[in-house]
């Protein structure tokens, strides 16, 4: 049996008047998962435990078998297994966004855009570098993701109320409150009171800025945590597999879960990324294993910006360049298999953030399904299938036993 997890990152939403009340799942052309939704189960997921923040780190985690209560220990940590990065036992990672912040001179610091206009990795990389020569230590140093994402790792002590907020919550809001937080870390206030001139001078961002794009003016820290200690999905499911995914996050998941991460050329976490790449990767991957995860980004990135139609697009992409040639593959090489078609978490254009209600998902299975939903895959249809057939699941753990066939074993 081949298991296969699709997931359109914060691909979920409620009804935009622009799109005529529609949600963009609602308003996209998506046949192929509505042809397998019509014959799948439908569930509804909880993602997020209560009381965790709604993050990609938490319900990517929670989508993968693992408990957040028990596994969970900051966003940054995963990424740095992504990037190669092992943390000592007293290290602290840190994501470091590129971002863009206006100073209007009163005090205020308004958050215009938390990724530098979708900076490239190829100019954040030198931008990254930049930084590290000049400000990195003994007890500081940055490591370059992909875009805007970049890691910081930190040997030093915390504040016991240090916290820190993710950029992209506060869109054109006033995130000096925020700011403040670092100033109590003299590491940190000496790095971040440097950094604005370091990256104003760059010849990258006077590029950007004669071609009229965003530049990249200050650095945002959040997502701290430790390094985090997890089995992976062989010695707890038995399952041997691939990771495709254009984010940090989701490949440091990979990582500590033991899969084979695969790095797509042209992967890029957003509309332009390279569909066809990682359709393909799936199915070399399920050539010879039985498990992959694709992870697609880009549902979530419009999202954030308030983008409906781009979000449309984002879906109408992850349906057609994604799922049909994945699905359509499959059936041609006749091998039964189980196939989830979910989102993390809701992106709601209008927040602009992200929201921990439970998700929505099918479960499709080639042989068939006990329950099948005659529906097409919508957040209101998979609501009223559950409510019907009384599929909803209390976590993701609960959600992958179920869909790798494991729902006795040992937790």
């Amino acid at each position: 049996m081949k298991y296969i997890l699709l997931i359109g990152d914060g691909m979920g939403d409620v009804a935009i008047p622009s799109l005529n009340g529609q949600t963009p799942l609602e308003a996209a052309a998506t046949p192929t998962m509505d042809r397998l939704a019509r014959q799948a189960e439908m569930l509804l997921v909880r993602t997020v435990p209560e009381g965790y923040p709604p993050g990609s780190d938490v319900a990517n985690l929670s989508l993968m078998g693992y408990e957040p209560e028990r596994y969970y220990t900051g966003r940054a940590p995963l990424e740095a297994a992504s990037l190669g990065v092992e943390l000592a036992p007293e290290e602290i990672a840190f994501r470091c966004n590129l971002v863009h912040v206006d100073r209007p001179g009163d005090g205020r610091m308004i958050m215009v855009d938390y990724s530098s206009g979708h900076i490239t990795t190829e100019e954040s990389r030198k931008l990254i570098a930049a930084l590290q020569a000049e400000c990195g230590n003994d007890r500081l140093a940055l490591y370059p993701g992909v875009s805007y994402r970049h890691l910081l790792v930190y040997n030093g002590e915390l504040p016991e109320d240090f916290t820190t907020v993710p950029p992209h919550d506060h869109t054109d809001q006033d995130v000096a409150g925020f700011f403040q937080a670092y100033q109590q870390v003299a590491d940190f206030r000496a790095f971040m009171e440097r950094t604005p001139e370091i990256l104003a001078g760059h010849p990258v961002n006077r590029e950007r800025e004669r071609q009229g794009k965003r530049t990249a003016n200050g650095i945002w820290l959040w997502g701290e945590g430790k390094r985090p200690s997890m089995e992976t999905l062989e010695q707890r499911f038995g399952i041997r597999g691939g990771l495709i995914s254009a984010v940090d996050l989701l490949k440091g998941l990979g990582v500590l879960g033991g899969l084979e991460v695969i790095d797509v050329p042209g992967a890029t976490g957003y509309l332009d990324t390279n569909y066809e790449g990682k359709a393909q990767a799936a199915l070399d991957v399920l050539a010879k294993d039985d498990f992959v995860l694709v992870h697609v980004e880009a549902p979530d990135e419009t999202g954030h910006q308030g983008l409906a139609r781009e979000k449309v697009q984002a879906v109408a992409d992850f349906d057609q360049r994604i799922v049909t040639p994945i699905v359509e593959e499959m059936e041609r090489r006749g091998e039964p298999f189980r196939l989830v078609v979910t989102m993390d978490h809701y992106t709601p254009v209008h927040r602009r953030t992200h929201e921990d209600w439970p998700v929505p998902m099918f479960l499709y299975d080639s042989r068939g399904v006990a329950v099948p939903s005659y529906r097409t895959y919508t957040e209101a249809n998979v609501l009223a299938a559950v409510q019907e057939n009384r599929l909803d699941l209390p976590s993701g753990a609960a959600f992958f036993r179920r869909f790798v066939e494991r729902e006795g074993c040992d937790e």
